[in-house]
């Protein structure tokens, strides 16, 4: 199925980006796509689901990566066919690009990436849905420049994604002017409201995170006006391979959307 962006916008609701940070099994990919369809399918909220099948931004050499780049696409696909969902997985390179569109909807430009006119144009050319993260050291409105690099491919299927901004070292902050600002582009926008939580660069090696806090800055993006929300999510974080100190724990999800459509509901009719 060849899905187009306007079905995930311009709905009553906003739309969901969810899943796990990176496709750890077929078992626990299926697990949780079930269990964000029976939410989603619920309330009614346009649903993609997210999950990488290769993480190449890792701080240390010995860091999960994933489960190998073939098998990881393949559960992807059959995710999106067993329950009829849109997919979504990162690009890094811009050979991936047409390899991954055989088997995912999305493509998801990662922020470090977002200025890298050869992996957009990539995209662009798949005629494949193209999620482009907000850089930490981009201002909202240099956007406009990454999202015309994949419109001069003559696919305007774009989304932005606001992920925070660089604080220091070892923190990110999130500007929600951006929101309103990046959708003066004219193309859709999306809070990730895990990644924005991250604590980068520990000395450790392995990034921190403020799980607590994504209620609150879901909340406020939702306020502001975004069109979709991004949340990596899984059953046990802790255990999670990849990013484990910035999801949402799979089970606090159906309250939080409750919460979140409540908020949406009253804007509108405010």
């Amino acid at each position: 199925m060849s899905y187009e962006l306007d079905s995930f916008v311009n709905k009553k609701n906003f739309f969901l980006i969810a899943g796990p940070c990176v496709i750890e099994g077929e078992e626990m990919a299926l697990r949780i796509a079930e269990k964000l369809c029976e939410i989603t399918a619920r309330l009614d909220i346009p649903f993609i689901f997210k999950g990488s099948y290769r993480k190449a931004n890792r701080s240390r050499s010995d860091s999960f990566t994933g489960i190998g780049d073939e098998k990881a696409l393949r559960i992807l696909r059959k995710v999106g066919e067993t329950f009829g969902l849109a997919t979504v997985t990162d690009i890094h390179e811009t050979a991936e690009a047409a390899r991954a569109a055989e088997y995912v909807d999305v493509l998801q430009i990662p922020a470090f990436l977002c200025r890298q006119t050869d992996l957009l144009q990539a995209a662009g050319r798949t005629g494949r849905i193209v999620n482009i993260k907000k850089g930490q050291f981009l201002s909202p409105q240099a956007m406009a420049f990454a999202a015309q690099k994949v419109v001069d491919t003559g696919n305007r299927q774009v989304m932005l994604t606001e992920r925070g901004s660089t604080f220091g070292y070892t923190d990110l902050v999130v500007d929600f002017r951006s929101i309103p600002l990046m959708r003066q582009t004219g193309f859709p926008v999306v809070m990730d409201a895990t990644h924005s939580l991250q604590q980068p660069n520990q000395a450790a090696g392995v990034s921190g995170g403020l799980p607590q806090l994504i209620e609150t800055i879901a909340k406020a993006a939702i306020a502001v006006g975004t069109d979709g929300l991004f949340m990596e999510t899984h059953p046990e974080p802790s255990k999670a391979l990849s990013d484990g100190a910035n999801m949402l724990r799979l089970d606090l999800m159906e309250g939080l959307l409750e919460k979140l459509l409540r908020i949406r509901q009253a804007i509108a009719s405010a």
